[in-house]
Protein backbone atom coordinates (compact mmCIF):
# COMPACT_ATOMS: atom_id res chain seq x y z
CA UNK A 1 0.00 0.00 0.00
CA UNK A 2 1.45 3.09 -0.95
CA UNK A 3 1.01 6.47 1.63
CA UNK A 4 -0.12 9.59 0.52
CA UNK A 5 2.72 10.94 1.25
CA UNK A 6 4.29 9.41 -2.00
CA UNK A 7 1.85 9.91 -4.44
CA UNK A 8 1.52 13.39 -6.37
CA UNK A 9 -1.85 14.95 -7.42
CA UNK A 10 -0.88 17.74 -10.07
CA UNK A 11 -2.94 20.07 -12.13
CA UNK A 12 -0.71 20.28 -15.05
CA UNK A 13 -0.83 21.25 -18.80
CA UNK A 14 0.01 18.00 -21.13
CA UNK A 15 3.53 19.35 -21.13
CA UNK A 16 3.73 19.38 -17.01
CA UNK A 17 3.47 22.85 -16.66
CA UNK A 18 1.99 23.86 -13.98
CA UNK A 19 -0.24 26.76 -13.29
CA UNK A 20 -0.72 27.50 -16.96
CA UNK A 21 3.07 28.52 -17.04
CA UNK A 22 2.45 31.45 -14.94
CA UNK A 23 5.34 32.81 -12.80
CA UNK A 24 4.42 31.58 -9.15
CA UNK A 25 6.49 34.17 -7.71
CA UNK A 26 4.88 37.11 -9.28
CA UNK A 27 1.98 36.53 -7.40
CA UNK A 28 3.77 37.20 -4.46
CA UNK A 29 5.84 39.48 -5.61
CA UNK A 30 3.92 41.69 -8.70
CA UNK A 31 0.41 40.92 -7.27
CA UNK A 32 -0.62 39.93 -10.31
CA UNK A 33 -0.60 36.71 -13.15
CA UNK A 34 2.48 37.07 -14.93
CA UNK A 35 3.19 34.78 -17.82
CA UNK A 36 6.33 32.55 -17.14
CA UNK A 37 8.53 32.00 -20.14
CA UNK A 38 10.18 28.73 -21.34
CA UNK A 39 13.60 30.14 -21.20
CA UNK A 40 13.62 30.11 -17.28
CA UNK A 41 12.17 26.84 -15.74
CA UNK A 42 12.63 24.75 -12.49
CA UNK A 43 11.01 21.28 -11.92
CA UNK A 44 10.00 20.94 -8.07
CA UNK A 45 7.73 18.25 -7.27
CA UNK A 46 7.63 16.79 -10.67
CA UNK A 47 5.96 20.17 -11.87
CA UNK A 48 7.66 22.44 -14.61
CA UNK A 49 7.07 26.13 -13.32
CA UNK A 50 7.96 28.89 -15.73
CA UNK A 51 9.35 32.35 -14.23
CA UNK A 52 9.68 35.64 -16.26
CA UNK A 53 12.91 36.20 -15.40
CA UNK A 54 16.36 34.30 -14.30
CA UNK A 55 15.43 36.22 -10.63
CA UNK A 56 12.19 34.94 -10.06
CA UNK A 57 13.60 31.30 -10.95
CA UNK A 58 16.78 31.57 -8.14
CA UNK A 59 14.03 33.03 -5.55
CA UNK A 60 11.55 30.13 -6.15
CA UNK A 61 14.65 27.80 -6.66
CA UNK A 62 15.65 29.22 -2.71
CA UNK A 63 12.56 28.10 -1.49
CA UNK A 64 10.31 26.26 -3.76
CA UNK A 65 7.39 24.83 -0.95
CA UNK A 66 6.99 28.89 -0.27
CA UNK A 67 5.87 29.61 -3.85
CA UNK A 68 4.05 26.68 -4.81
CA UNK A 69 0.13 26.67 -5.88
CA UNK A 70 -1.09 24.41 -2.37
CA UNK A 71 -3.83 21.36 -3.52
CA UNK A 72 -1.22 20.59 -6.19
CA UNK A 73 -2.64 23.75 -8.25
CA UNK A 74 -6.20 22.43 -8.01
CA UNK A 75 -8.99 24.89 -6.62
CA UNK A 76 -8.68 25.24 -3.38
CA UNK A 77 -12.29 25.49 -2.73
CA UNK A 78 -13.45 22.34 -4.46
CA UNK A 79 -10.75 20.99 -2.28
CA UNK A 80 -12.50 22.75 0.69
CA UNK A 81 -15.43 20.05 -0.77
CA UNK A 82 -13.55 17.14 -1.15
CA UNK A 83 -13.46 17.18 -5.34
CA UNK A 84 -10.43 18.70 -7.99
CA UNK A 85 -11.71 21.44 -9.96
CA UNK A 86 -9.83 23.35 -12.52
CA UNK A 87 -8.63 27.06 -11.99
CA UNK A 88 -9.31 30.23 -13.44
CA UNK A 89 -5.27 31.99 -13.43
CA UNK A 90 -7.19 35.57 -12.29
CA UNK A 91 -9.12 34.12 -9.46
CA UNK A 92 -5.90 33.32 -7.34
CA UNK A 93 -5.00 34.40 -3.77
CA UNK A 94 -2.78 34.60 -1.19
CA UNK A 95 -3.68 33.22 2.42
CA UNK A 96 -1.30 33.01 5.39
CA UNK A 97 1.74 33.21 2.81
CA UNK A 98 -0.05 30.45 0.68
CA UNK A 99 -0.67 30.82 -3.13
CA UNK A 100 -4.24 29.64 -3.35
CA UNK A 101 -5.66 28.92 -6.87
CA UNK A 102 -9.77 28.90 -7.30
CA UNK A 103 -11.66 28.08 -10.34
CA UNK A 104 -13.13 31.01 -11.02
CA UNK A 105 -13.86 34.87 -8.91
CA UNK A 106 -17.47 33.89 -8.09
CA UNK A 107 -15.64 30.53 -6.38
CA UNK A 108 -13.08 32.46 -4.78
CA UNK A 109 -15.55 34.64 -3.24
CA UNK A 110 -17.59 31.65 -1.70
CA UNK A 111 -14.05 30.35 -0.57
CA UNK A 112 -13.99 33.66 1.23
CA UNK A 113 -17.35 33.51 3.10
CA UNK A 114 -15.29 31.44 5.20
CA UNK A 115 -11.69 31.67 4.21
CA UNK A 116 -10.25 30.16 7.43
CA UNK A 117 -12.91 27.19 7.24
CA UNK A 118 -12.79 26.48 4.43
CA UNK A 119 -8.64 26.63 3.80
CA UNK A 120 -8.82 24.42 7.20
CA UNK A 121 -11.68 22.14 5.39
CA UNK A 122 -9.25 21.74 2.34
CA UNK A 123 -6.31 21.29 4.37
CA UNK A 124 -8.25 18.12 5.80
CA UNK A 125 -9.62 16.65 2.82
CA UNK A 126 -6.30 17.14 0.46
CA UNK A 127 -4.33 14.33 1.74
CA UNK A 128 -7.88 11.56 1.24
CA UNK A 129 -7.71 12.63 -2.16
CA UNK A 130 -3.93 12.12 -2.84
CA UNK A 131 -5.15 8.71 -1.41
CA UNK A 132 -7.46 8.11 -3.67
CA UNK A 133 -6.87 10.12 -6.75
CA UNK A 134 -2.94 10.79 -6.73
CA UNK A 135 -0.39 8.53 -8.44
Amino acid sequence: MTLAEDKMLLNLDKSGVAIQGYDPVAFFTVGAPVKGSPEFTSTYHAAVYQFHSAKNKATFDGEPAKYEPQFGGYCAYGVSRNALAPIDIKAWQIVDGRLLMQKSISIRDDFNEDTKGNLKKADSNWPKLLEKKGK
